[in-house]
């Protein structure tokens, strides 16, 4: 039988954390509830959930400063996070992606909707784990060695763990390398058509990938997308 997944509501609203927690246990999750970003910090460092509701403006801590703390935790660093937010501006946006969200909803809540996003991204979630035990443990291109099994990405001897939508991306451009991707076939083979993001969002992981891998092996092709170029060939 599954474990049951673990979620961790937060939101300074009572009325908001007590609906979300009733239709979560419902649908089986094992769920804690979170008031404000420090609090959420706190039981996320225990609790170790496997995705957390988080809202943005809250007291003591706002979401994204609270979703940075928990992502930098080793044992929190492929946890999911979806922001649940009032706030509507594109630069909200654009923080919550940049502290590696997986999904941007805007309020009011509708709890039904809510749930079939959070099992879609379990679903993905499986789906992707058995496509990794049934392949190859590892890709290599160029100098880059890609470890399916351990999240793990070595440039020759050395090691570098990214987060998992980070991870994900690399591999998909490794699994093609030097074909151009649009951000449009980027977010569909990432992200999957049932999360709503910025294509601007792809962007931002690109960037945060070169900062850990390197400028030279992520190209941008103007005006069309990306391609991951072996720097062999240079």
């Amino acid at each position: 039988m599954d474990t049951k997944k673990k979620v961790l509501v937060v939101d300074d609203e009572l009325d908001i954390t007590e609906l979300l927690a009733y239709n979560l246990q419902k649908a089986n999750y094992e769920v804690e509830i979170a008031n404000d970003g420090q609090e959420a910090v706190t039981i996320a460092s225990t609790f170790i959930p496997d995705l957390v509701l988080m809202d943005i403006m809250m007291p003591k801590l706002d979401g994204v400063e609270a979703s940075r703390k928990i992502k930098e935790m080793p044992a929190l660093e492929n946890c999911y996070i979806i922001f649940l937010t009032a706030r509507v501006e594109e630069y909200s946006e654009v923080a919550a992606f940049e502290v590696g969200a997986d999904d941007y909803i805007v309020k009011p809540i509708r709890p039904r909707a809510l749930l079939s996003r959070i099992d879609a991204l379990f679903r993905r979630e499986r789906k992707k784990q058995t496509t990794l035990s049934a392949g190859d443990d590892r890709l290599t291109v160029g100098d880059l060695t890609i470890d399916k099994v351990s999240y793990l990405v070595l440039i020759g001897d050395q090691k570098i763990n990214l987060p998992k939508k980070e991870f994900e991306l690399l591999y998909f451009l490794a699994q093609n390398p030097n074909r151009v991707f649009s951000r449009e076939e980027l977010l569909e083979n990432v992200w999957g058509f049932d999360v709503y993001v910025l294509a601007r969002t792809v962007d931002v992981h690109i960037r945060k990938v070169r900062e850990k891998i390197g400028e030279g092996y992520i190209r941008t092709i103007k005006g069309v997308g990306y391609k991951l170029y072996p720097t062999e060939q240079e």
